[in-house]
């Protein structure tokens, strides 16, 4: 049962309104106060109480938006004024969501707080291609990082790629920018082989999304695709990739074949 005067912090899964939780959807008829971030699709908006109040708290990169306290104070605010409030965010809001600046911020004011959980979005990348994250026989961890760089830091020169990038490992990176060739010379330096596969996965579980594969070796020549992306390393992906580029290729030569017929 949802309660009045209560945040729930709420993952919206990857984008396709199929894959939110049943615990989700429920929420999401029935908050009175919706504060969203920018991954949220119109499909998943349009499921809201048509009585509640809907308001894009976004924040994405090179676009003003509400500071973190500004959405704190707003949930705060509205909560406190009797009302049942949903923060929800793309994928699951504990992943590179800032959930925990949020928690902090309900905690200090008294404000009852729950999480549910949503898909994310490397999941989701995973499924689009076709692959498993793991493999007992390759792949025996899952490591979940950002590319992202920081205000007036640089978290990408500054982290510890040789002890993250491992051979036995799958490398899910989030918000991997465009500098694929100085990621491409980071992993190589960490010691990944130049041959172990690769797949940019954009909007995964979104009807425009799209998964251009690779291996380490040409990662550098990848194209800018939309955002948000989701770039995927590691053997496990192995025989997805090999699939995905024989299909491609076949699609190639039937394309000059038919060129050809004319």
């Amino acid at each position: 049962m949802i309660e009045n005067g209560k945040v729930y912090l709420v993952g919206a899964g990857p984008g396709d309104p199929d894959l939110l939780t049943v615990k989700a959807l429920r929420l999401i008829e029935s908050a009175a106060v919706v504060l969203h971030d920018d991954l949220v699709p119109p499909a998943i908006l349009a499921l809201t109480n048509p009585l509640a109040e809907i308001v894009n708290v976004g924040k994405r990169c090179g676009a003003k938006g509400p500071s973190q306290s500004d959405i704190n104070s707003r949930m705060i605010e509205s909560a406190l004024a009797g009302n049942s409030v949903m923060r929800l965010k793309g994928g699951d809001p504990g992943v590179f969501g800032r959930l925990a600046e949020e928690i902090d911020a309900l905690e200090s004011a008294g404000i009852p707080w729950e999480i549910v959980p949503g898909i994310t979005a490397g999941l989701a990348a995973a499924a689009a291609l076709g692959a498993s994250l793991t493999d007992r026989r390759k792949s025996a961890r899952v490591v979940i990082i950002t590319n992202h760089r920081a205000a007036g830091s640089d978290a990408a020169t500054q982290r510890d790629w040789k002890a993250l990038a491992r051979e036995d490992a799958t490398l899910v990176i989030y918000m991997p920018g465009h500098d694929f060739e100085a990621l491409h010379a980071r992993l190589l330096a960490a010691g990944l082989p130049a041959e172990i596969p690769a797949a940019l996965v954009s909007r995964a579980a979104s009807p425009d999304q799209s998964v251009t594969c690779s291996t380490l070796d040409d990662l550098a020549h990848l194209p800018r695709v939309p955002a948000p992306s989701i770039l995927l390393v590691g053997w496990a992906l192995d025989a997805a990739v090999r699939r995905a580029l024989a299909a491609q290729s076949a699609a190639v030569l039937a394309e000059a074949d038919l060129l050809l017929s004319r």
